[in-house]
Order: structure tokens, then sequence, then C-alpha cells
């Protein structure tokens, strides 16, 4: 039964439930495949479409493709796949293998903002960055604000195998894991919002300082689960 307590919230009610998604194929009733717009900010190098995802044996494949009905720089399609409801404090987990091209992010996080009723921009992020997959960076915005990056030395290829990566969202701090391991913590300025889970793959433009540059190539991000823990 889904059951809703959006009272300590001030812009959409929280979805009290477990989520568990095995990626067997499209849940058309809790989840959306972002397509047929493109990200405002420039330094999104692509335009959205569902057409890049897609399920094959029990597992999401999320992908980015040239596309020239589009003009350049922009001319690339990639993938999204988000919740349809928001959710509060708890445990957050994926099992996946982020694409390993320069300039493309592979990512698990939670997003609210002003597009859905109004909210704050509030996100906490799981992301691999293309040109270094041994690595992967954690991030939360609270508000708008950012500049919380975390960068955390896997000692592993993430690109080689399905790994669990995790987050732990309480009221005063995150805890993110690897594999069942604590490896980061955050606890200032911590966000509050009932947010979307989300999955994407994107190709950067004009940022290549931060995950290197992107050259055009085809790349793939694989999805084996997802999993919520509401606190409880």
């Amino acid at each position: 039964m889904m059951s809703f307590a959006g009272a300590a919230y001030a812009h959409n009610p929280v979805t009290d439930e477990e989520v568990y998604h095995s990626f067997n194929s499209h849940d058309w009733q809790n989840w959306n495949m972002s397509d047929g717009w493109k990200n405002d900010d420039y330094f999104f190098g692509c335009h959205w479409s569902q057409n890049r995802v897609n399920f094959y044996g029990g597992q999401m494949e999320l992908s980015l493709r040239t596309n020239y009905s589009y003009a350049p720089p922009y001319n690339y399609e990639c993938a999204e796949y988000t919740t349809n409801n928001f959710y509060g404090y708890g445990l957050y987990e994926v099992s996946m293998k982020p694409a390993k091209v320069s300039g493309v992010i592979s990512s698990f996080f939670t997003y609210t903002g002003p597009s859905y009723n109004g909210a704050p921009w509030d996100e906490i992020d799981i992301e691999f960055l293309g040109n270094d997959t041994t690595k992967v960076q954690f991030n939360y915005y609270t508000d708008g604000v950012g500049g919380n990056e975390i960068l955390y030395d896997l000692g592993f290829d993430a690109a080689d195998s399905y790994n669990t990566y995790a987050f732990d969202w309480q009221e005063n701090y995150i805890n993110w894991y690897v594999n069942g391991q604590l490896v980061a913590t955050a606890t200032e300025n911590i966000p509050s919002n009932p947010s979307k889970i989300m999955m994407n793959i994107w190709n950067t433009y004009g940022i290549d300082e931060w995950a290197g540059r992107y050259y055009g190539e085809d790349a793939n991000a694989s999805y084996n689960w997802v999993r919520y823990t509401p606190n409880r």
C-alpha cells in the first residue's frame, strides 16, 4: 500500500514505500524515460531520448549516440530514467557499470527543482567521470548551493564489473558507500526536499577540465538493480 506523508515538506509529497527495480523491463507505472528535450545548461551536450533506454536480460542500458538531426555541437542523444514519485530520507542503492568514455558522465542520484511545483534545487549525486572510472565523485546541492564534491579512489575500475554504490540520506548527514563500505560523509547544509530517483548518461561540452573532452564516441552505462529503503 502506498502512503504519503507530506506535512514535513513544502513542495512535493514524499512516498513512504520501499522501491526495488530489477530492470527486467520498463516499469511504466513508477518510472519515466526523459524524451525530446535538452537541459538548458550549455555544458549538457545532448538531447534526452527514450530510444536510448533499453532493457536486455535483466539489465538496463543507458546509451549515448550521435544524432545528426540536431545541430552541432549538441548533435547527440542520451538517456535518463527517473521515478514518477518523490522520496525522502533513507538508503539509496544501485548496482551499475559506468561508461568508460572521456567526457561522458554516468550517474545515480536524487533530484528536485523549480520545475517540480517550485521546489528548491536539491540533489545528491553518485557520478562517474568517463575519463577515469577508477574514481567516483560524490556531491550534493541544497537550494542550489553546491561545491561539495568528494572524489574517491575506488582501487578498481568501475567500468569492468557491477558494483554496489549507495548513499544514506538523513536529516543531518549523508553517508556514501561502495560495496557496503562507508567511504565518505557530509554533515553541513544537508538537502531536505523530497526528490526523484534518477539515473542518466550524458556527454559534456566545454568543461573538459572536469570529465575530459568528448570526441563523439558511442557510450553505454549498465544498471543491474536499484533499491530505496525508507526510514522506519
